[in-house]
């Protein structure tokens, strides 16, 4: 009988103190969270800021008039602060959705302030080193140029072969056609009577091709709006993500004022990697808890940035298989939340696609061209691939405009399109040899 008692005071004391020990870390790490400014959940579940103000209590969809019944927006949605200075809170004696004065002064201040922006796209001998495999002998243009060089004769039969080499690069059956069609007539009216000339047609033709932007602004991101909302869409591992972290990088180092949304809910690892963009750009991050309703996280990034006086809002959102009709559907309901959000968002979708993907990528392009209002086109890893005539055929086969191309991990590699540039360094300005 002592024995059981014995074992039983034993249990008791042992419970007991793991009970005041967790609950003695769980008011440390309390402590620890408001030392570092992460904001504290106030009553209506809404994350409130480092200043300490409480957040303005959520409107629900018959304040708002903006949810639909079928798409609500959570209670789970969470935001990053930056190591920043906070903006200004708004005046609670101003109604919803007016802007503070205040925020629109320290808007008109940080542009004044912010340093000019840099250089729209890279220089052609930045490009030229990162497209060195299309451009060396197996690439596409290298196999071009070799099939162009020396003293031989020029003659209708090098039509045939720069079509092997154009189907060959993923160029594409119909621009391939294009560019032949071009070279047959020059080549029997006798404009192309030597290799430099076949070479200045080739050129002359793919910048062409590339010229697809109608936009007076130029290539890059249309920054009309305040806040300007971008989508970024595509397929798994098209580097989304990371592009995302690279734009507001650039953005923030113009003086314009980000805010990301962690719409890839679907995987942890996605929220995470844009968290750390988030910190060490100094751009706040809204996401919400793991398999969160998307369209609501991007509902919620947009009242944010309203709130804060952001310029832009860049979007991440799930990669999906471009042939699955129903991934498609929700993403149209992603972009009619935004709708909602704010007035004719999102302003911008751009189309990431990984450029050694070859012709499954005019092909992903295709489909989410059916599905989306596309804006433009992102191609990544274009320094990963030796077949940089994808680029011609998405272009010359979908009349949509290639705004970014990157070309490396860093902050730096993401490059604003410039199609006269992008042709110099892939075909050069060099003489044929």
């Amino acid at each position: 009988m002592e024995t059981y008692l014995l074992v039983a005071i034993i249990v008791v004391a042992l419970i007991l103190f793991l009970f005041f020990r967790n609950r003695s870390l769980g008011e440390q790490a309390g402590r620890e969270r408001g030392d570092i400014g992460r904001a504290e959940p106030n009553a209506s579940g809404r994350a409130s800021g480092r200043s300490g103000a409480t957040a303005p209590e959520r409107r629900g969809p018959s304040a708002l008039g903006v949810a639909e019944a079928d798409e609500p927006v959570p209670e789970s949605i969470e935001v990053e602060d930056a190591e920043r200075p906070v903006a200004p809170v708004r005046s609670p004696s101003l109604a919803p959705g007016v802007p503070n004065r205040g925020l629109l002064d320290a808007k008109a201040k940080r542009r004044e302030e912010a340093p000019p922006p840099p250089s729209r796209g890279a220089d052609v001998a930045t490009l030229r080193r990162g497209l060195g495999r299309s451009r060396d002998a197996g690439g596409v243009f290298g196999r071009l140029k070799a099939l162009l060089g020396g003293q031989r004769e020029i003659d209708a039969g090098l039509a045939q072969q720069i079509e092997e080499v154009l189907l060959a690069s993923d160029v594409g059956m119909a621009t391939t056609q294009t560019i032949l069609a071009r070279l047959r007539d020059g080549l029997e009216r006798g404009e192309l009577k030597n290799a430099d000339a076949v070479w200045a047609a080739l050129r002359q033709e793919a910048v062409r091709m590339l010229n697809v932007n109608e936009r007076p602004g130029g290539s890059g991101l249309d920054i009309r709006h305040s806040p300007t909302v971008v989508l970024f869409v595509g397929v798994n591992g098209a580097g989304k993500t990371t592009t995302i972290g690279k734009l507001a990088t650039q953005l923030e180092a113009a003086g314009k004022k980000c805010v990301l949304a962690a719409g890839d809910t679907f995987r942890a690892a996605a929220v995470q990697q844009l968290v750390i963009w988030g910190k060490r750009v100094g751009c706040e991050v809204v996401h919400g808890k793991d398999g969160a309703d998307p369209a609501s996280v991007l509902f919620e990034a947009i009242k944010k940035a309203e709130e804060v006086g952001a310029d832009v809002v860049l979007a991440d959102t799930a990669g999906r298989l471009h042939t699955k009709a129903n991934l498609m559907n929700e993403m149209q309901k992603i972009a009619r939340s935004a709708g909602k959000a704010s007035s004719g968002a999102p302003h911008e979708t751009f189309l990431v696609i990984d450029s050694t993907n070859g012709q499954n990528a005019l092909a992903q392009a295709r489909e989410f061209k059916e599905a989306l209002n596309i804006s433009g086109i992102i191609l990544t890893k274009l320094d990963g691939t030796a077949k940089g005539g994808v680029v011609l055929g998405i272009c010359d086969s979908l009349r949509i405009p290639v705004r970014f191309v990157g070309m490396g991990e860093g902050p730096d590699d993401l490059h604003e399109f410039v199609p006269q540039r992008f042709v110099d360094a892939l075909l050069g300005d060099e003489q044929v040899a």
